[in-house]
């Protein structure tokens, strides 16, 4: 007899995610899965997040990470509500691990909530964990063919940013060809071109963000 483990896993898996997702739904929470190879940006972006929607949207953050509590430790310094989950091995974050955070953030009083996965173009768009949307960052001192080697975490994306731009002439990322290469796995991923460094398209970032917030919530935030 032969016994699909992957299946069971992912079965389980998303039984669990369902029931973040109607936690989540209670407590009026948009939730992202943030997602990029280590070092695309994801922390940063974080950072610039925070600034921005300081006094408008509340925001709360579940970082992952193999080991050491850095990127958690940098984004709490926004006073914004943060849990750091360590997988040890593990390279993502599954339903059941960000289960076991929710009873440490007080869901009611965050707006926005984002799961900062594990550093990984491969695992983590395999495993929903009750978001509603999974993002994903592309540097462009990745290369421009990443989303034809890695079509499922494209496929699986709402939006692709494009992170790093400031550096675009000091690569051979072929912006064009990017673009081209996510719209062949996903024609209707949205893309935005950024800079945690500069600022470029930042504000497009938080409009895309709060927009899709409004349209879960009907909200307008809360100072």
């Amino acid at each position: 007899m032969k016994i699909n483990v992957m299946q069971d896993v992912l079965q389980a898996n998303d039984r669990i995610a369902g029931e973040n997702r109607q936690l989540f739904k209670k407590n009026h929470n948009l939730v992202l899965n943030l997602m990029s190879s280590p070092g695309a940006g994801k922390t940063s972006l974080l950072e610039k997040t925070a600034e921005k929607l300081a006094g408008k949207l509340r925001l709360g953050v579940i970082v992952g990470d193999i080991e050491t509590t850095r990127d958690a430790d940098r984004i709490s310094k926004f006073n914004i509500p943060t849990i750091q989950l360590t997988t040890g091995t593990a390279c993502h974050l599954d339903a059941n691990m960000i289960a076991s955070a929710l009873p440490h953030l007080e869901l009611g009083t965050i707006d926005i909530l984002v799961v900062e996965n594990v550093g990984n173009l491969v695992c983590p768009a395999e495993f929903i964990v009750g978001e509603d949307f999974k993002i994903m960052i592309l540097s462009v001192t990745e290369g421009d063919e990443k989303p034809l080697k890695y079509p499922l975490m494209f496929r699986e994306s709402a939006l692709m940013l494009i992170n790093k731009i400031d550096l675009l002439q000091y690569t051979n990322f072929n912006l064009e060809e990017a673009r081209a290469n996510a719209r062949k796995i996903n024609p209707s991923i949205d893309i935005i071109e950024i800079s945690c460094t500069n600022g470029m398209g930042l504000d497009e970032w938080v409009s895309w963000l709060t927009a899709r917030y409004r349209g879960k919530s009907g909200g307008a935030g809360h100072a």
